[in-house]
């Protein structure tokens, strides 16, 4: 394939013919600096658009992937700037499609129980919009205050809550989608069950905005629990709280809404943040188990059969959020301990690991030997309840950075060993983008590149939208 080409003035002009003067950044390197990264520690991972565009439609955007493709210019979509895999940096430079013009809900179908929303809704808005209604939508991750929905969609994002309702995807009922081409196809729509061909919208779902660009999204909503609380169960150490995780659903036979592991460090750390004084100082191990329900006798009933059980295996204490303040109170340490490890140093490796259930223990197990034997922090910390586990790979603050930088390959390739000697995979939520690339081929088989790379070739004949992303 020729390299991309680069811009020029002319085509800096027609690209503000198309969407406004007003709504095009170009030969600005301070105002196009904030487009060029995610949320990714390391600026190594950064990289400066030619222009940015900001459109309204989904016929602007048509219009200027067919100037691009055109043109042989690469396209990067971009929403909120929230990720953590450099998914919508641009690393050709090229033209960045933002996204955050397109805000708007555009349809609240209480009847079938579905909304339609432009991808630059922020998550949370949604929920906000449903208040009153019975209703909410319930496939948001952990960011939903500042991540956009069409995001959450490039990503298939999950988070804290979806050992009960799920990730993104599920929620996914229909698109409208520009192609790389700058066709504009509607796939699905307001319907439960459709096998009216492939299965396009999923194929859309999850792909990191390398096939196509969502322009609006039709999502499921279900209805809203009436009753929710929240259980901080601490433990001895780090085993026994995680090898309950599957004991909890195989045991009761209760699904919880979320379970959350936290390791004694990440814990202490979070609390020490936020000047909380939640009980963490003979804590080895924290899980947060959230139950909902129709009503509050269910849901107690409930959590007093999880609490009986976590007894029953080891815990120390368990304290019962039942108010909204308490339930924040030991959720905003969960939010927060990616920030407080920031305090320690800005120089960090986040990764995004998930691995069958059943092999969590031997995960968390080999990342505590690895930060023992390499010197350095590798907190853990995620949704056990789904075998996702996160981490921060914290630089020693005694190290240089450039020390910091020879030694932290090798911790990489370790972890990423251990990964998938247990079965797992390289992201669970966070997605591949160009920080994860790298490793892929450690995770899939060849075949299994080469059919992604076909369905790539199929739909961007000139590869120009989100190039160098997931694979080469």
């Amino acid at each position: 394939m020729e390299p991309f080409h680069p811009l020029t003035p002319e085509i800096v002009e027609q690209l503000k013919s198309i969407v406004g003067a007003s709504y095009v950044i170009a030969d600005d390197p301070e105002l196009l600096e904030p487009y060029g990264h995610d949320e990714i520690p390391d600026r190594h991972y950064a990289h400066l658009p030619e222009a940015v565009v900001r459109p309204r439609t989904a016929a602007e955007i048509a219009a200027v992937l067919k100037l691009a493709n055109a043109e042989r210019i690469a396209v990067t979509p971009r929403g909120a700037g929230s990720g953590l895999s450099g998914g919508a940096v641009p690393i050709h430079g090229g033209i960045v499609v933002a996204t955050d013009r397109m805000n708007r809900i555009l349809d609240v179908d209480l009847e079938n129980l579905m909304v339609v929303v432009e991808p630059g809704v922020v998550t949370a808005a949604i929920n906000e919009r449903l208040a009153g209604t019975g209703l909410f939508y319930a496939g948001y991750p952990m960011s939903l205050e500042t991540c956009f929905v069409g995001g959450n969609i490039a990503e298939n994002a999950g988070g804290g809550k979806a050992v009960k309702y799920g990730v993104t995807g599920r929620y996914v009922l229909g698109l409208e989608v520009v192609t790389p081409t700058g066709d504009i196809l509607e796939l699905g729509g307001k319907l439960i069950k459709d096998v009216t061909g492939y299965n396009l919208v999923q194929l859309m779902v999850g792909s990191e905005g390398t096939l196509g660009i969502v322009t609006r999204a039709t999502l499921r909503l279900t209805p809203q629990p009436s009753a929710t609380v929240d259980l901080l169960v601490t433990f001895p150490d780090t085993t026994t709280a995680i090898t309950l995780v599957p004991r909890v659903m195989a045991e009761t036979g209760i699904t919880p809404t979320a379970m959350e592991f936290i390791d004694r460090g990440s814990f202490a750390q979070a609390c020490r943040y936020l000047n909380e004084s939640l009980p963490y100082e003979d804590a080895g191990a924290v899980l947060i188990i959230t139950v909902d329900g129709a009503d509050r006798d269910q849901v107690t009933r409930e959590y007093e059969r999880i609490g009986e059980l976590c007894r029953k295996h080891g815990a120390r204490e368990i304290y019962v959020a039942e108010t909204a303040a308490n339930s924040e109170r030991i959720w905003n340490v969960r939010r927060n301990i990616a920030e407080s490890y920031a305090v320690i140093s800005p120089d960090q490796a986040n990764e995004d690991l998930v691995v069958p259930p059943a092999r969590i223990p031997e995960l968390i197990a080999g990342m505590e030997e690895l930060a023992t034997r390499h010197e350095l922090l590798i907190p853990a910390y995620g949704h056990a309840g789904d075998g996702n586990i996160h981490t921060r790979i914290v630089r020693n603050p005694a190290w240089t950075r450039e020390e910091w930088e020879r030694r932290l390959p090798p911790v990489l390739d370790e972890l990423y060993t251990l990964t998938a000697s247990l079965g797992g995979r390289i992201s669970g939520e966070h997605g591949i983008g160009h920080k994860r690339k790298p490793y892929m081929e450690r995770f899939v088989s060849r075949e299994y590149i080469a059919m992604i790379r076909a369905i790539k070739q199929a739909l961007d004949p000139n590869g120009i939208l989100n190039p160098g992303k997931v694979f080469d």
